[in-house]
């Protein structure tokens, strides 16, 4: 290890050790603020353990890519145009969450014209600032923009499926880091296996090679999906979790359409920079919401006194019912019905939060796999019957993991009827 290059102890993967280009942008304002996001947002409130950060996810992602491409170079028969921009994937891996708001992912299920952009796409503005820019410098001029193309995934290099993709080793180190932290065992992920199974195939259609993984691997990455299965419905939608990133979300939500704060002025601060900054221009509001934001909800966030569970209806008391897709996100018109609810019950406007959180991509698979007879195949959606058949079952595991919830700010009750009635539909024949 030269003097320019340093070694990282860190608790899931022991020593992370790092070159000299990944210390030149560790070295960064923008790179040191992912010490100050917390990779689970508000989930410490319910698990304590939960205050790892954006810094170390992204440091093990880093190391994680390192040794998948060690994998791969010892593999024999690839082309060498099959590696071309390898040099460039260490380091997408490493600013892959840099472009993050505050809370993490939280903001993100607000409606967009709350919102600058998706945090890919909010990292090419830090790739533009003056250090990150000269730290990737040696890499040549052009190399901000391949690395946000490799982080939105529009990349065309062959390895960009370590970025972005089914098999990306984003998932494996996030799903191990966040159990371990969070005190779980549901996100146990036979990372090794998975990592010694990578492979860069040709693609049968169009003769392209990419990331792929052969047949012995696929049980490791079936473990990889359940895991994620389990942690989406034990910890990132615990209902304790979910009230709190609801009352976080309508913060802002009621900052942005109140001007306390500006779409553009959440690119940059870090989880209690945003909170501060939002108290304190509340307070210095003359507007009820304002008001409204700095002493009481700002406070019952930081206090843990999250809004309370009015009524919670799981798949099968959902059973012939479809919520309608604009209840899904952060619409008007939703809002519309949870303040028409809050009136009902004697709340204040804003304190009535409908929550039925959405990843319609948890189990998303398209894979190459080399089968055991040399054969390379695509894995999609069905899976493989006999080899993979998890993603047949997907549709069943996602709808038991999502749980349509309202919460209210202060206790109350609420009849699944006067919900129903107003959010959902009957699902329509087929």
């Amino acid at each position: 290890m030269t003097s320019s290059e340093k070694a990282i102890r860190d608790p899931l993967w022991e020593t992370v050790h790092l070159d000299a280009m990944a210390v030149s942008i560790i070295d960064t304002a923008e790179f040191q603020r992912l010490r100050y996001i917390r990779q689970l947002g508000l989930a410490h409130l319910v698990y304590p353990g939960a205050t790892h950060t954006r810094f170390d996810h992204a440091l093990g992602v880093y190391h994680l890519t390192r040794t998948g491409l060690q994998h791969l170079r010892q593999r024999e028969d690839v082309p060498q145009e099959a590696w071309e921009g390898e040099e460039l994937i260490p380091y997408a891996a490493l600013l892959h969450d840099i472009g993050h708001y505050a809370y993490s992912h939280a903001l993100e299920e607000l409606e967009p014209e709350h919102l600058p952009a998706h945090h890919e796409e909010v990292s090419q503005r830090f790739f533009a600032s003056p250090s990150l820019r000269d730290a990737l410098a040696p890499l040549g001029d052009d190399v901000p923009g391949r690395l946000a193309q490799l982080i939105r995934g529009d990349s065309k290099i062959p390895l960009r499926g370590l970025i972005s993709g089914s098999l990306d080793l984003d998932k494996m180190e996030y799903l191990r880091r966040d159990a371990r932290f969070c005190g779980v065992p549901y996100g146990e992920v036979d990372v090794s296996r998975l990592l010694q199974g990578l492979m860069l195939l040709q693609d049968p259609e169009t003769g392209l090679y990419e990331v792929g993984v052969h047949e012995k691997a696929i049980a490791a990455l079936e473990s990889l999906l359940f895991a994620k299965y389990q942690m989406f419905r034990n910890v990132y939608w615990h209902h304790a979790v979910r009230a709190a990133t609801g009352l976080y979300k309508r913060i802002v939500e009621e900052a942005v359409r109140g001007r306390l704060i500006d779409p553009e002025d959440l690119i940059g601060p870090t989880d209690e920079e945003l909170l501060y900054e939002l108290s304190r221009r509340g307070l210095d509001s003359k507007d009820e919401i304002g008001r409204r934001i700095a002493k009481r909800w700002i406070p019952a966030l930081r206090h843990r006194k999250l809004p309370k569970r009015a009524l919670e209806l799981t798949a099968a008391d959902l059973s012939g019912r479809e919520v309608e897709s604009w209840a899904i996100g952060d619409s008007p018109q939703k809002r519309a019905v949870e303040d028409e609810l809050a009136k009902e019950l004697g709340l204040e406007s804003g304190e009535v939060i409908i929550d039925f959180p959405v990843k319609q991509a948890m189990f998303q698979l398209d894979l190459l796999v080399q089968r055991r007879n040399g054969t390379v195949q695509r894995l999609g959606l069905e899976g493989v019957e006999g080899v993979l058949d998890l993603p047949r079952v997907a549709r069943e595991l996602y709808t038991t993991a999502r749980v349509l919830r309202v919460f209210t700010m202060e206790r109350r009750e609420i009849a699944a009827d006067t919900v129903l009635e107003r959010i959902t539909r009957p699902l329509a024949a087929v």
